[in-house]
């Protein structure tokens, strides 16, 4: 299906058996509370997704799962996060095999390229296949910037369409703007900073709470896009604490743990990521609680 670039697009988590097996079962389980919470689409195998502790057979059978549990509801991208550019360019086309929707696409994995290497991997990825392409710009994680001159640099390769916009500074919207005008579609990339970026022209979110929360990130989102934004602000300062959650780290084990407590899933994730334990387990788990203690009402927005 096409892919309409705009609203809610999960981070979707990848379930694991407590022996740390891919459990197929909860994953299709919970996408599919996901869309029948009405998200606009799915991002599947990205960082909260444990791409990099996965064999490549099972990000194929994670991303077909995905496109069966969707059924053309939705669309559903496929995260690429390889270590090399030509292990990057075959899971795109494995991707487009499958019938993914779209790519999410990160810099090489654990080397970190210069900007003519980094905007290298990025053409080379995007004409390994004919799908649409979101371009993840994570600097704070991964170590590797792509700036706004760059992305005005790469503004010929037409499959680049949509930047998921990471870089933990909502100024870079704005950059982005002044720098390629309205060449990129504009995605927020974490959760915290999602009213700002609203405000600052970004069409979507890539979200990782809403894996806990599906009904508060979609309330939010409407009432942002809505410009009600004194009700939008309101909700935001209640969902805050918990968002912040998505700039640690420990995003993954933190997100997980929201999502089991919320009754979505376990949180359960793979080595070399651990469970949490004393006085961090014990900290995070009572931010979490109190934001399911003192969740607001659910009017619709």
């Amino acid at each position: 299906m096409t892919v309409e670039w705009q609203g809610v697009f999960p981070a979707v988590t990848t379930q694991f058996t407590h022996s740390e097996a891919l459990d197929l079962d909860a994953t299709r389980a919970h996408m599919e509370v996901l869309i029948r919470a009405g998200v606009h689409g799915l991002v599947m195998l990205g960082t909260v997704g444990e791409n990099c502790s996965l064999e490549a057979e099972e990000k194929r059978t994670v991303l077909q799962s995905a496109i069966e549990v969707a059924t053309g509801r939705v669309p559903v991208l496929a995260g690429v996060a390889e270590t090399t550019t030509a292990l990057a360019c075959r899971f795109a086309k494995d991707a487009e095999a499958l019938g993914a929707d779209g790519l999410m696409v990160l810099p090489a994995m654990v080397y970190k390229s210069d900007p003519r290497e980094t905007m290298a991997h990025y053409r080379a990825v995007a004409r390994a296949s004919a799908l649409p392409v979101m371009c993840y710009n994570n600097p704070v994680t991964y170590g590797i910037d792509i700036t706004p001159e760059m992305f005005a640099e790469l503004a010929d390769e037409p499959t680049l369409v949509a930047v998921k916009e990471s870089s933990d500074d909502p100024r870079r919207l704005t950059d982005l703007v002044n720098a390629c005008g309205d060449r990129y579609i504009l995605f927020a990339g974490v959760d915290d900073l999602v009213l700002e970026s609203v405000v600052l022209g970004a069409q979507g979110t890539v979200a990782g709470l809403v894996n806990a929360f599906p009904e508060e990130t979609l309330q939010l989102w409407s009432l942002a896009v809505q410009g009600r934004y004194a009700e939008a602000l309101e909700l935001y300062r209640w969902f805050t604490p918990v968002l912040h959650l998505d700039c640690h780290p420990k995003l993954v084990q933190y997100i997980k743990l929201a999502q089991a407590m919320c009754g979505h899933g376990s949180e359960t994730c793979r080595a070399p990521r651990l469970a949490l334990e004393g006085e961090e387990r014990t900290r995070i788990t009572a931010l979490i609680q109190q934001a399911i203690d003192t969740r607001p009402g659910r009017a619709a927005a």
